[in-house]
């Protein structure tokens, strides 16, 4: 007896996965390129730390809230970078008590080479699709942002 199955077309591709493709792709060959560049105990979840301190020095608790993440996960991040010699922690000359996050010159040559990575990767789209096209992405991907930001605080 044949079973006849119902067929529903495909579902469409949800525009959270199309925007998260191609950063995880970006990402795993960043820090795979990285790591060939001499630098392989760096992962994206130290990017957290690398994105937010400031030159002057950050405390833990500030980069962690610009990270969107725990004062605990952000000091275990801080913890394994400073082991490694990418960040070191210095006293807070406002704050006896407190402690400042710096980027070594190992840190800072880390996030130099993701850089280039992303300037790069940026020319190479420039040579396949064209200024107009890299620059209308980047215009869209800047409106969209505004606008979720705009959006999903209220």
């Amino acid at each position: 007896m044949p079973t006849h199955k119902k067929k529903y077309p495909a579902p469409a591709i949800r525009l959270g996965t199309l925007l998260r493709r191609p950063y995880r792709r970006i990402r795993e060959r960043f820090y795979e390129e990285l790591a060939r560049g001499g630098h392989p105990h760096i992962t994206p979840a130290h990017s957290a730390v690398f994105r937010n301190v400031a030159p002057g020095g950050s405390r833990i608790s500030d980069l962690a809230a610009e990270a969107g993440i725990t004062k605990q996960s952000m000091g275990y991040l801080v913890d394994v970078l400073a082991r490694r010699g990418y960040v070191e922690l210095r006293p807070d000359p406002a704050d006896g008590r407190a402690k400042l996050v710096f980027a070594t010159k190992q840190g800072v040559t880390a996030v130099r080479h993701l850089s280039r990575q992303s300037r790069a990767l940026e020319q190479r789209l420039r040579k396949a699709y064209g200024d107009a096209w890299v620059n209308d992405l980047r215009a869209k991907l800047e409106r969209l942002d505004a606008f979720l930001e705009d959006t999903l605080r209220h």
